[in-house]
């Protein structure tokens, strides 16, 4: 039986996928998550049981949560924190665990579930990251290097970085017929990511990467912004007592709101007492209740729910042009009706700069879009259709193609894996 020598990870904001490879041959993306409805994709997500004081990731982590009524704390989106250089550790009841830790857990189970699944205890890995974690040069590199720690941790003594809009490319390269100019378009949860590539006999040759740290979201943070928010207190009025100005509800703690992974870690003491001096400075009573609600929502970190329901009214909203948006918790009982035009009217800076990166990616090939003569869409944020329609304007509507929306950045990630090692590069 052929055994593994490397591993290829897809570690995602999102969704989290390994496959392997040795020097001759590739597998399919492994199933390491037997509870998830594709048993191939485990979702990146922690809970942290208070009661027991163990992690628990993927499906497992969501079951726990719900079971024992959250008792504990889940985390979510947490590769966004990688190149933020404050963010060093959290607290979880005792314990400081530091983000490189966290990671660690989910690159860690990762490998075990995998190692069960082949019967093997392999220790390399190419591990995929964004074009760019962030503009910042030194907050990318602060990123690459924090990511490779959390491997080590895992237990991986090789680690080789590989771009995960260039694993795409490779992909794409293994179904290509004859030469073709590409551009590979990976739009995913945390970070939309380009590559512009000419295809051709199973090689992708690079012209240029690039990639920026807005995607699914900043889209669904765009959401909770116009539409959602409003009925969690983001518009109320405050005067302090003894103080004169009327006060708007701070930017800064709207924007945490706004943030899928920042509204699970909003619990901390400081910020229920602020929001609780907001709440009692409130100049009118639904602007008290719609706080109540928001108090309730942190205190009983229902955050992720929340995020869970408004990505899901977000795909709803991405077939058809209305959706109900539903959030139903004791005291948090919200319905609402919204329009495809209140998502794309949100989201439109967000998609703007998406693809204005994009359109910068193909002048770093010195390519127009008109000259390519593919594209291939990844990532469940292809499907948002005002970013489709953009796309297909640009490149024409023929050439748009949609990839495996999960598989096609870690099946690179394998043919990149098995050509290292015939490189000797796991040597």
């Amino acid at each position: 039986m052929e055994t593994p020598l490397v591993y290829a990870i897809d570690f995602g904001t999102t969704n989290s996928l390994i496959g392997a490879a040795n020097r001759d041959c590739v597998w399919e993306p492994l199933a390491v998550d037997s509870r998830a409805p594709d048993p191939t994709v485990m979702r990146s997500v922690l809970f942290f049981s208070e009661d027991s004081g163990r992690f628990e990731c993927g499906a497992a982590a969501l079951q726990s949560a719900a079971e024992t009524g959250m008792h504990g704390r889940l985390i979510r989106s947490i590769k966004r924190f990688l190149p933020v250089e404050s963010f060093t550790e959290t607290r979880l009841g005792a314990r400081r665990v530091t983000l490189e830790e966290l990671v660690a857990i989910v690159l860690r189970n990762l490998r075990e579930r995998a190692n069960a699944a082949v019967h093997a205890d392999v220790r390399g890995a190419v591990l995929g990251c964004p074009a760019r974690f962030s503009d910042d040069p030194q907050a990318d590199a602060l990123a690459r290097g924090r990511l490779t720690r959390a491997a080590e941790l895992a237990g991986f003594e090789r680690t080789v970085l590989c771009e995960e809009p260039v694993a795409a490319a490779l992909d794409c390269a293994e179904r290509a017929d004859g030469s073709e100019l590409v551009a590979v378009l990976d739009l995913g949860g945390g970070t939309s990511d380009f590559t512009v590539a000419r295809l051709g006999g199973g090689r992708a040759e690079v012209l240029s990467v690039g990639g920026i740290a807005i995607a699914g979201d900043a889209l669904d943070g765009a959401l909770m912004r116009e539409s959602i928010a409003p009925h969690f207190g983001a518009r109320t009025r405050y005067r302090r007592e003894l103080g004169g100005n009327v006060l708007g509800f701070p930017k800064a703690l709207l924007e945490k709101l706004c943030s899928p992974a920042e509204l699970c870690l909003l619990d901390r003491r400081d910020a229920l007492a602020f929001l609780r001096e907001i709440r009692s400075s409130a100049l009118t009573e639904a602007d008290r209740a719609h706080l109540d609600r928001l108090l309730c929502l942190i205190e009983d970190r229902q955050g992720f729910r929340l995020f869970e329901s408004i990505d899901r009214t977000k795909r709803e909203l991405s077939e058809r042009p209305t959706a109900r948006f539903r959030f139903d918790y004791p005291t948090i009982e919200l319905e609402l009706e919204l329009e495809r035009a209140e998502l794309e009217s949100a989201a439109r800076p967000f998609l703007d700069r998406i693809l204005e990166r994009l359109d910068e990616t193909l002048a770093a090939a010195n390519v127009r879009a008109e000259e390519v003569e593919r594209v291939y869409c990844t990532g469940g944020t292809a499907r948002v259709p005002a970013l489709l329609a953009a796309v297909s304007t640009r490149f024409g509507s023929t050439k748009v193609r949609q990839a495996s929306t999960f598989h096609a950045v870690v099946q690179g990630l394998t043919e990149r894996a098995r050509t290292l090692l015939a490189a000797g590069a796991f040597a």
